[in-house]
């Protein structure tokens, strides 16, 4: 039963592995149309005396993304930026 399970381990990060070499490829391939845009709004939380918290809206920043499934190049993927539009940053 211990070999199966390692072997199946082993068939996982491998599948896993390839899985992100073959999503970086495809993105050096395609690199002139690979990164993109997204805007995001980030807001301040700052902590009161009295335990409540502030929210202070700051101006609607630009980030870079890529379109992939995996970060790559020090960038989020496109997807996951588009469903995280607030940067809740605190204080």
């Amino acid at each position: 039963m211990g070999r199966l399970a390692k072997r199946i381990a082993l068939g996982v990060v491998g599948a896993a592995c390839l899985l992100y070499a073959g999503d970086y490829l495809v993105l050096r391939a395609r690199m002139p149309g690979s990164i993109g845009t997204v805007q995001v709004q980030p807001y301040y939380a700052v902590p009161q005396k009295d335990g409540k918290t502030e929210f202070i809206l700051a101006d609607p920043e630009t980030e870079s993304c890529v379109h992939s499934l995996f970060p790559h190049m020090g960038n989020q993927p496109c997807w996951y930026l588009s469903g995280r539009k607030q940067k809740r940053i605190d204080m």
